[in-house]
């Protein structure tokens, strides 16, 4: 592969500047496993489709045999986890003076998607405190169904409070289209939110939350049905 040598520790696009998350990692996987002759990269898509779907199965039987509790810890731990992600990416967050804060909202969101989910995208910055993306390719689109998307979503939420806790700034975010319901891309729509007001995506995934723990009931009174004849 020609081209640029990537830069492991830092993320330069426009006026905005941030961390590369798991960068000493990176830089062994480049050494160790990259530089090889004849590894296949598509080896690691394999293995983190293996681990995503996992992520989904437990989240599925958590529900089914623990109900809200087991579902509370597991959403805990995905938020806790997106949350870390986001402090390290934003560790040495910076925006040149006099750029708009829409900016540095469109550009933290395309590394997210670039960089922790691996999907290419066109963003767009439609006014000062609004921005969308459509997301081309989803690593998961051809492994996920529609509702299973939703576990993603406690990622998501996590990072957006981190990029609050950094910078101050209250974003929301929701998806318009996704891939796996037919879509020809995943649309995603920010917007900044005034201080104090309650995120659409953390309403909304309890929304789903809810739905998902009666989809486990039922599954669960269906299997309980079946071993009774």
């Amino acid at each position: 592969m020609g081209g640029k040598a990537v830069n492991d520790q830092k993320w330069e696009r426009g006026n905005v500047q941030l961390s590369r998350h798991f960068a000493r990692s990176t830089s062994r996987l480049r050494e160790n496993a990259l530089s090889r002759k004849g590894y296949d990269p598509a080896r690691l898509y394999k293995w983190g489709q293996m681990m995503a779907l996992a992520v989904v199965r437990m989240m599925e039987g958590t529900e089914k045999a623990f109900g809200a509790k087991g579902q509370v810890i597991l959403n805990t731990v995905l938020v806790d986890l997106g949350r870390e992600i986001g402090r390290e990416v934003l560790k040495d967050y910076s925006l040149v003076p006099g750029a708009k804060e829409i900016e540095a909202i469109s550009k933290f969101v395309t590394y997210v998607n670039e960089e922790i989910w691996a999907s290419p995208e066109i963003p767009k910055i439609l006014s000062d405190s609004e921005c969308l993306c459509d997301i081309l390719w989803c690593p998961h689109q051809d492994h996920y169904r529609p509702f299973d998307c939703r576990v993603q979503r406690y990622i998501v939420q996590g990072l957006l409070e981190a990029f609050q806790e950094k910078t101050g700034i209250v974003v929301d975010a929701r998806f318009t289209q996704i891939i796996p319901q037919g879509a020809e891309t995943c649309r995603f729509e920010v917007r900044i939110l005034p201080r104090g007001t309650t995120r659409e995506w953390t309403r909304y995934s309890s929304d789903l939350a809810q739905k998902a723990l009666q989809r486990a009931s039922q599954r669960a009174s269906y299997d309980s049905s079946r071993k009774e004849r």
